[in-house]
């Protein structure tokens, strides 16, 4: 798999070795996005072109388009790792958002 950008939103890439094309899906939105084509050139235009009809759809109906990241996320945590977290987070003067953001940053 590969990973292309488009305006802000990423999709993953696969080969479809048998139909000899690329299928591609965004995947940094809760709505289905998907496009293919059988040479990169086509690939990039399918995808630009299904954001492009994406946001004009929205346009239609009125409705707001997704951002492809807002910035926040949930995450669930057993209490005793949250109590490590926290305890962590205090030890070095951090918030545990901004502990967590750092230890995901340098992950990434």
């Amino acid at each position: 798999m590969t990973v292309m950008h488009h305006a802000g939103y990423v999709a993953m890439v696969e080969l479809d070795e048998d139909a000899g094309v690329f299928h591609g899906e965004v995947i940094n939105m809760r709505d289905v996005l998907t496009f293919q084509g059988a040479t990169l050139k086509e690939l990039r235009k399918a995808f630009a072109d299904t954001i492009a009809d994406y946001l004009a759809w929205c346009r239609e109906r009125g409705k707001q388009p997704e951002k492809p990241y807002s910035g926040n996320f949930t995450v669930r945590l057993a209490p005793d790792l949250h109590r490590r977290v926290a305890v962590a987070a205090a030890r070095e003067g951090k918030s545990i958002n901004a502990y967590v953001a750092e230890a995901l940053d340098k992950a990434s």
